[in-house]
This record gives structure tokens, sequence and C-alpha cells, in this order.
């Protein structure tokens, strides 16, 4: 009976949410291009262009990627090399952006926002855009495919450099804690994504198929794209309240019902049961007029209430089992004689 219960009450409350309007929720921060950010966005932007000043002068930059391809990690260490193989898939933008993807779609639903889904879409443009460029331009083959010892291997049609599956896994991972709703959530976000990403640009250095410098690279790329994203907002908002006008128009032309609205709890006067008269009492109202019309036999007849909302009760009497000092006593006394009985003394 009580899990029939609370699957009704779980149902009612998923079809409550289910007949609200999609409403951006007020307490959702979104990071801003503030002065620190900027700072941060302009040294990053110095690295990456150092990096690549020294590989195209062919500074003591190529030699170490050299020296590291000669080194063969794969050979070194061969024992990891299986579990290698599967972790750089984290790095993959294929499986990656499905994965996230899944998740952000499941927080626009719950949050009522198309925020999070446009986002990852604006960030995964500029990692195609930025970072193709970049490949294309530059041309750089890989050490697999590399033809004079010590070149730096550049404008010979390759398409390593800067690392995509480094730059994709900053990104794609950094983008969580982006949208985290916490500044806890943010740094513990943060953290998992640095390390992630740090670990899939070594896999690559290991599998030997990029250089060290494809790498540091690649962590450049897409830390530039995740500091630049407070500037694309304004852009996101536009494109959601587009988006949100044309299901209007669009459930318009077919004569769609519009979505009720969310009704706010508002305080009414009860006489309770253990609430003292006069004393307001939260209720919360039918989401929906319609909600009865449903004729679904598994809905509740009423309004769910929260257990915060709920008036506390008082048990009547005491929550001991019937009788549970007789037979505490009993276990006391030997079975066949009487609780007054006494032993008898004497001749």
């Amino acid at each position: 009976m009580r899990t029939e219960r609370n699957l009704t009450r779980r149902l009612d409350r998923v079809f409550a949410r289910l007949d609200r309007e999609p409403e951006r929720p007020a307490h959702i921060d979104v990071p801003r291009m503030s002065r620190h950010r900027v700072v941060l966005f302009s040294a990053t932007l110095a690295f990456y262009l150092a990096i690549v000043w020294a590989v195209v002068t062919t500074s003591w930059l190529v030699r170490l990627d050299w020296q590291v391809m000669f080194f063969r990690p794969y050979q070194q260490w061969p024992e990891i090399h299986a579990f290698l193989d599967y972790y750089v898939v984290l790095g993959q933008r294929g499986p990656t952006a499905v994965m996230v993807a899944a998740w952000l779609g499941w927080r626009s639903w719950r949050q009522h926002t198309l925020r999070p889904l446009l986002t990852l879409a604006a960030s995964l443009l500029l990692l195609n855009i930025t970072v193709g460029a970049a490949k294309l331009g530059m041309g750089r083959l890989g050490p697999h495919y590399a033809t004079v010892i010590g070149s730096n291997e550049m404008g010979l049609g390759g398409d390593i450099f800067p690392s995509g599956h480094t730059a994709n896994a900053v990104v794609t991972w950094g983008i969580l804690a982006y949208l985290a709703s916490s500044p806890r959530a943010r740094r513990w976000l943060s953290a998992l994504s640095a390390v992630t990403s740090l670990g899939v640009g070594l896999t690559t250095v290991y599998l030997g198929t990029h250089w060290l410098s494809d790498v540091l690279l690649g962590w450049a790329a897409g830390l530039l794209i995740l500091l630049a994203l407070p500037w694309c907002e304004p852009l996101i908002t536009k494109a959601e309240l587009w988006l949100f006008d044309l299901r209007d128009r669009w459930r318009d032309r077919r004569g769609l019902p519009a979505p009720e609205p969310a009704v706010p709890v508002r305080p009414v006067l009860l006489k309770t049961r253990g609430v003292p008269a006069g004393q307001p009492v939260p209720v919360r109202e039918p989401v929906s007029p319609t909600r009865a019309s449903r004729g679904l036999a598994h809905l509740a007849p009423g309004p769910h209430t929260a257990r915060s909302e709920r008036t506390p009760v008082t048990p009547a009497g005491s929550r001991r089992p019937p009788h549970a000092d007789r037979l505490a006593h009993a276990d006391r006394v030997p079975r066949g004689t009487s609780p007054s009985a006494r032993p008898l003394t004497g001749g």
C-alpha cells in the first residue's frame, strides 16, 4: 500500500513538471567576462602564440618532441597500453559529445531552459572552427609520418597541430564546470576536467600519435574557448528566445493549447489538527485545471503536498507493542508459576 502511494506521488510530480511553461530559473549564475577572466584569456593567448612560434622556429621544443618520440613510451610501459587505448576515447569528439549532450539535455528539461544545450553547441562550433583552421593552416605531420629527423614537419599537409583530442577533452568536460550551478560544484568539476584532459593529452603522446608540443597547444586552444564563452552569452540568450518563439508559432499554427504556467504556492487560512486556528498553512494549488479530466486511475484524487508542507501529527499512545511489560516480566519468571508466588521455606 505504501509503495503504491509513493508511486502515485512520483507520477503526480512528473505530470506537474510536464504541465509547466518552460522558463529560465532566476538563481542560475551566468558567468561574465570579468577582469580576472580577461587576464587569464590574455595569458593563455600569449602562451598559445609562444608555442606556435617555438615550433615554427624549430627551437628547443621541437628537439624535445623528437627526444620523446625516440623514447617510445608505448614500448617502455607496454602493460598499460590496453587501458590507454580505451582511455583516449574520452578525447574523441563523437562519444564525448553524445555523453555530455545527454546529461545537459536532462538538465535543460529539469531547469526548463535551453541554455545548457546551446552553450555546448556554441563551444563545439568554436572548437571546430578555431582548431580546424589551425590544423589545416599549419599542416604539421605526426610522429609516425615524420620525414626529416629534427625538423618541425610544418606545411607538409598534416592535421595534428594542435591536438584535437586534447582540445576536445578540455572543452567537452570543461563545459560541465562552466555550467555548474554552485561555486563548490564548479571547483570540483574544474579539477576533474583538468585531470581528464591532462590524461588524454599525455595518452596521445604515449601512443605516439602526437608530439608533445601538439598537446601543449591543444590545452591552450581548449582553454581559450572556455574563457571566451561569456562573450557568447548574449547570442545564446537570443537563440534561446528565438527557439521559444518558433515553438509558440508552430503551436499556434497546429492549434495546440499553450502549456499552463507554474502556479505559485500561496498561504491560506485553514483549521488543521495540531495547528492553531488562524495560522497560515501553505497549500499547493492544483497545477492544471484539467488534471481531474485526465481520467487516469493511478493519479491521486487531490494535489500532492511536499514533506515540508504536511501537518505534523503526534501519534497517540505509546509506540511500544502491547503487553510489553508483561512479556518482559514473563521472561524472568519460570513458566507455570504465578508472578506473586514465593518459594516455601522451613519444615
